[in-house]
């Protein structure tokens, strides 16, 4: 990639920047900040940034609560810029304001690491690697309704942080295919101890067989212990969900995301070779166990890429979503990048 090419991104960036259209909001916060959107037919995500010099962050969403929230159910999801954020301490600053609990990572499948707080590195996977969108952990039985995504150090190039609006994704898929996922369900299972992707006792945070199967036993998880202290588990879940608030339905699951076809080919053909398709570290099915072909899902990946909106990262960038009303992923990057992320506010499909 040449130097001219590495700068298109940040120079379409300065472009919209300066096209931002302002929004109205009320006087109490017209005094403090204003808000704006990068394109007009594209809501998602709502710009805020200070209108006067040394607005404290943290100090402005404490007092600004039931704003945040409306803001969210209309665009799904809040870009804060220009507040003069560097460090974790300001970010704690800012996720202790907003008044939301937070949540550990349950049942992960990336490398990640723990900062304290319930604050951890976004995944740490290599640069060259492209992150497909997801709602985070919505697969689990009690997943994070918000989540918080902050730059420390932006890259040299790429590393942007894409969001999808998955009220409309819902609308982009056809619908026989939305039918049959909406009659079965979805499928997800999982095999640990092979070699690849975490141990069990990292994803689920248990260490003895017995725990591992009282959580699985109240999370919906089937469990099936195979040789050496080797684990498969199958959960079946909605591929649809109703937001609590706002009624939306919504696109929500990880079936493209994990599915087979999405691996990169070279990386696909030795998983089968090595392991066959019964011990993958993961995969995804129709929820009574259907293969679900390969044309399925790159029609859901189709879906997604028609709604990707995605920005350069700047320093002290912090973007807050719904992880219901939106997915993200991650672009491949050059130069070191550190973002930290957080999640909150639990929604059990239990009830």
């Amino acid at each position: 990639m040449t130097a001219n090419q590495d700068a298109a991104p940040a120079r379409a960036w300065a472009q919209r920047r300066q096209q931002l259209r302002p929004l109205p909001i009320g006087d109490t916060q017209q005094e403090w900040i204003k808000t704006g959107l990068f394109m007009p037919e594209q809501r998602l995500p709502l710009v805020v940034e200070p209108a006067v010099p040394s607005v404290d962050l943290p100090h402005w969403l404490a007092g600004h609560r039931d704003f945040v929230e409306s803001s969210l159910l209309v665009h799904g999801g809040i870009l804060f810029r220009g507040f003069g954020l560097r460090d974790q301490a300001d970010f704690d600053r800012a996720l202790q304001a907003t008044g939301v609990e937070l949540l550990d990572y349950l049942e992960g499948a990336t490398p990640r690491t723990d900062l304290g707080g319930k604050v951890y590195t976004s995944t740490e996977f290599p640069a060259e690697e492209t992150i497909a969108p997801h709602n985070e952990l919505c697969y689990v039985a009690t997943w994070p309704r918000k989540i918080w995504f902050f730059c420390v150090q932006p890259p040299a190039a790429g590393g942007e942080t894409p969001i999808f609006d998955v009220r409309r994704v819902l609308q982009r898929i056809p619908l026989p295919i939305r039918e049959r996922f909406a009659r079965h369900g979805w499928m997800l299972v999982r095999n640990f101890g092979d070699g690849f992707g975490p141990s069990w006792q990292h994803s689920y945070r248990q260490h003895e067989p017995a725990a591992l199967e009282a959580y699985c036993r109240q999370a919906g998880i089937q469990l099936e212990w195979k040789s050496g202290d080797r684990l498969r588990t199958r959960q079946v879940r909605p591929a649809t969900a109703r937001h609590p608030v706002s009624g939306d339905e919504v696109w929500f699951n990880h079936v493209a995301f994990w599915h087979v076809s999405s691996l990169k080919p070279e990386t696909r053909e030795a998983f089968l070779a090595d392991l066959g398709v019964e011990d993958l570290p993961y995969n995804t099915y129709y929820g009574d166990g259907t293969p679900i072909a390969d044309e399925v899902a790159a029609a859901l990946r189709d879906a997604y890429a028609q709604e990707e909106v995605a920005f350069p990262w700047q320093q002290g960038d912090l973007l807050m979503l719904d992880n219901m009303l939106v997915a993200h992923g991650r672009r491949p990057f050059s130069g070191p990048r550190r973002i930290l992320t957080a999640m909150g506010e639990p929604e059990d499909r239990r009830g």
